[in-house]
């Protein structure tokens, strides 16, 4: 599926010479993803462009049945690419998990368990207290000091040009450099309803829809990879952006 930019108004522009992909919602698919690098890797073979940027918008882990392979390849592809990590709300939540082992079996109504048992670690319901203590303390242990370290240092969003890159949104009518991160990772409807302009172009994922959305004043790529199969693609070059 291929989709194209709205044509109506001055259109976002990237400096000269900057070719951005942008992906979101990986949630553990990681044969998904792979399938994206060879895209990237072939049109950039291909365009030889100045200067590539790959901006990933959060989302990594929970629901899909590979997350610990997926953060194995973006650690791996951060090491010979221009890599870009913003914070998801299931890292957020993940992380706060090994701070408050209370909350793992919230965590679990988020996807966590795919996550768990991808670290090789599995859980029966009804956990006492202590119980949840002793499975994040194992789930812990079996996590790379890597991935670890990966998802404590994601950062919550990413400007280049006319555009801003973000996991869930941003709260309408409020500066770009004044935004909550709570908003930054979790808003919906506030956002997702306006039609203002947010000062720059927000390119962000989070709220599943069935196809890449590239509306006027933002462009949604989030297309439920862990339920459809689909995982988007955001090729932006100049003042041109095209989804597949």
């Amino acid at each position: 599926m291929l989709t194209t930019a709205p044509q109506n108004s001055p259109r976002p522009k990237l400096p000269n010479g900057v070719r951005i992909y942008a992906i979101s919602d990986i949630h553990g698919c990681a044969h998904l993803l792979e399938q994206m690098f060879a895209v990237i890797d072939a049109d950039m073979a291909n365009s030889r462009p100045y200067r590539a940027i790959e901006v990933f918008l959060g989302d990594y882990i929970d629901r899909g049945p590979d997350s610990r392979h997926t953060l194995d390849l973006l650690i791996r592809r951060s090491r010979r690419r221009n890599t870009v990590f913003l914070k998801g709300n299931h890292e957020a939540y993940f992380t706060s998990v090994l701070e408050d082992p209370s909350r793992v079996t919230e965590w679990f109504q988020f996807g966590g368990l795919q996550t768990m048992m991808s670290y090789g670690v599995s859980a029966a319901p009804g956990l006492s207290k202590d119980e949840q203590s002793d499975l994040v303390r194992e789930l812990a242990s079996a996590m790379p000091l890597q991935h670890v370290a990966f998802l404590r240092q994601l950062r919550p969003t990413f400007t280049c040009g006319d555009f801003f890159f973000v996991h869930a949104g941003v709260r309408p009518g409020i500066p770009l450099s004044e935004q909550r991160e709570s908003d930054l990772l979790w808003i919906r409807d506030e956002f997702l309803q306006s039609k203002k302009r947010f000062g720059k172009y927000v390119v962000h994922g989070h709220t599943p829809v069935r196809q890449a959305e590239l509306l006027e004043n933002r462009a949604n790529i989030d297309t439920g990879a862990y339920a459809t199969g689909n995982l988007t693609l955001l090729f932006i070059q100049g003042d041109s952006m095209l989804a597949i």
